[in-house]
C-alpha cells in the first residue's frame, strides 16, 4: 500500500522589514491609496516619508520614498500613489491586495514638518497630484490646528477625478471624532484642474501670482510676517512655486533652520 504524503500549503515568503497590506482603494486608473500595518517601534512626525517597496526580479528590494499620508497618531500607515505602467515599482505595487506584504524601512525623514517653520498665523499646503500625501497626514494632525489660525490646502490635478482622494479626505475631517472640533472653519480647500473644466481652474503658481486664490477665498495676499507654506510636487513645480513664494518675501527653511516655507525634495514622480 502506497503511503500518501501529507499536503502542505506553500511557504509564504517573508520579506525583510515586512508589513501587511490591510486595505487598497483605486481612485482612478492612475491613482490608488493603500494602508498597511504599522511597526510597533515606528515613530514619525506628520509630514515625513519612509522607504517602501517590493522585491525585484533579482530578489533585491526595489524601494522608493513615499510620504506617509496618515497622521502620526494612526494605528496603521496610509500611502497615496500614482500608477506607472512601465514603472519599476508601481507597475507591481498597483496590484497589491489585502494580506500581501510590502517592504517598509522604518526610518522616517523629511522637511514638511512643523518644526521646520517659524510660528505664523496662516499655513499654505501647496501640492500637485500625489504630492498631496504629506498634507493628508498634516491635515489630520491636531498640532496643525493648534499652531495656525487658518490652513489653506491648494491641490492641482489635470482632471476632476484625480482630486477625489483629497476631496474625500477634506470632507471627512469636520466629522472626525478626534479632530473635527479642532478643524472647524480653519481649513480652506482650493482644488483646481488644468485640463478638465471645474469650479476652480489653473495652476497653483498662476493662481497665487495673479491673486485669483485670494479673491476666490476672500483672503489677503501672502505676508511673510504671518504666512507659512509647505510645497510638494515635481521638481519643476517645486522650483516654480519657490520663485513665487520668494516674490512674496518668504524664505526657505529646513529642520536645522526654521524659516517661512519648506519644500519636499523626495517627492516620487512619474517614473516610479
Amino acid at each position: 500500500m502506497t503511503e500518501l504524503m501529507p499536503v502542505t500549503e506553500p511557504a509564504k515568503i517573508i520579506l525583510p522589514d515586512a508589513q501587511t497590506v490591510t486595505s487598497v482603494k483605486h481612485w482612478t486608473d492612475r491613482l490608488f491609496s493603500f494602508r498597511v500595518t504599522r511597526p510597533a517601534s515606528l515613530r514619525f512626525r506628520s509630514g515625513e516619508f519612509v522607504m517602501i517597496g517590493l522585491l525585484g526580479d533579482t530578489g533585491k528590494p526595489l524601494l522608493r520614498a513615499y510620504s506617509i499620508a496618515s497622521p502620526a497618531w494612526d494605528d496603521e500607515l496610509e500611502f497615496y500613489s500614482i500608477k506607472v505602467p512601465d514603472g519599476p515599482l508601481t507597475s507591481r505595487l498597483q496590484h497589491i491586495k489585502p494580506g500581501d506584504q510590502i517592504i517598509l524601512r522604518p526610518k522616517p525623514v523629511g522637511t514638511l514638518v512643523h518644526d521646520a517653520l517659524l510660528p505664523g498665523k496662516r499655513l499654505w499646503f501647496l501640492a500637485t497630484g500625489t504630492g498631496l500625501a504629506p498634507f493628508a497626514s498634516l491635515m489630520r494632525e491636531p498640532d496643525t490646528y493648534d499652531k495656525y489660525d487658518q490652513i489653506i490646502m491648494m491641490h492641482t490635478c489635470r482632471e476632476v477625478a484625480e482630486l477625489a482622494y483629497g476631496r474625500a479626505l477634506v470632507e471627512s475631517l469636520k466629522d472626525d471624532p478626534l479632530i473635527g472640533e479642532l478643524v472647524g472653519d480653519k481649513l480652506l480647500y482650493y482644488p483646481t484642474t488644468t485640463r478638465e473644466p471645474s469650479q476652480f481652474m489653473g495652476r497653483i503658481t498662476d493662481n497665487l501670482t495673479n491673486g485669483k486664490v485670494f479673491a476666490d477665498l476672500g483672503l489677503s495676499p501672502m505676508d511673510p510676517e504671518e504666512d507659512r507654506a509647505m510645497v510638494c510636487g515635481s521638481l519643476a513645480f517645486n522650483h516654480d512655486v519657490k520663485a513665487v513664494l520668494e516674490k512674496f518675501g518668504l524664505r526657505e527653511g529646513a529642520n536645522s533652520e526654521p524659516l517661512d516655507y519648506v519644500v519636499e525634495k523626495a517627492f516620487v514622480g512619474d517614473g516610479i
